[in-house]
């Protein structure tokens, strides 16, 4: 650590006052086994922000992802997000949540023996009493909001490109108009210019919905595109600041990660 220092919540700056809180994470604990993946890890995101979670290979990025929506169960701490206390709550509550946020997973986990409208009517049908009717205009709007033609809605996962599929599973994130959307790897196994052009999306999303977007990823390029701040999983806790802020850290994982020959390029880029 250099003379940055650690402000409550993991921050090395906080210029986001008065800005509502869409995540606060405080003490959080993951563990299997023996295996200590979190420590004490605290971290807040205000709404409206894109923050990019970095990390080397085995520090939790996607565990710490499916804690935060209850895939997983922490050890310890408490998470807040969009100021509702996920742990103990009712089974109707714990529906109302889930309602307010979409999850992009880094596979899209699209169901393939359905259709990309039936894959965005799962949403529909398990969280809003709506005729089939309106299902199916939703669905159409959606795959048309991810920039797929309308002919996509009725082609099964296998019939679709890689770059199609990361849509489609972005499609179905959206069924239910989340205030939070959670993306994990959203640019893997895309070439160069398909990973731009999703991130073009998703900043064009979250500016036209307002949306609060925490994305996992390892692309320095999406960093440097789309990403308001960046959360830094070093030593099981989380460091976050602007993409300067970071480059001023003084952290071994920090300097080989951003100042590596991909990082100039992409800064330069």
């Amino acid at each position: 650590m250099n003379a940055l220092e650690l402000a409550e919540g993991g921050q090395i700056t906080d210029r986001r006052a008065g800005r509502a809180v869409a995540l606060r994470l405080r003490g959080v604990r993951n563990q299997f086994g023996s295996q200590v993946v979190h420590d004490r890890l605290d971290f807040d995101a205000s709404r409206g922000e894109v923050v990019g979670l970095v990390g080397g290979s085995g520090t939790g990025k996607s565990v710490l992802m499916r804690t935060i929506v209850g895939l997983n169960a922490a050890r310890a701490g408490t998470i807040e997000v969009l100021g509702v206390r996920t742990a103990g709550l009712r089974a109707d509550a714990e529906r109302q949540l889930q309602r307010r946020w979409g999850v992009l997973f880094q596979d899209g986990a699209l169901f393939s023996s359905l259709t990309v409208a039936e894959n965005i009517a799962v949403a529909l049908r398990e969280h809003a009493e709506l005729d089939d009717a309106t299902i199916r205009r939703i669905a159409a709007l959606k795959v048309a909001l991810v920039g797929l033609p309308p002919e996509a809605a009725d082609k099964k996962p296998s019939e679709l490109s890689g770059g199609m599929r990361k849509r489609a599973g972005l499609a179905r994130a959206l069924a239910l108009d989340p205030e939070l959307l959670f993306v994990d790897e959203p640019t893997a196994e895309l070439d160069p210019i398909g990973a731009a052009l999703f991130d073009e999306l998703i900043r064009r999303l979250q500016q036209s919905l307002g949306l609060t977007v925490l994305m996992v990823t390892h692309d320095l390029d999406s960093l440097g595109a789309i990403c308001d701040r960046i959360a830094v999983l070093l030593d099981k806790r989380i460091v976050a600041g602007t993409m300067a802020e970071l480059l001023a850290f003084d952290h071994p994982w920090v300097r080989d990660y951003f100042h590596g020959p991909r990082g100039r390029a992409a800064r330069q880029e």
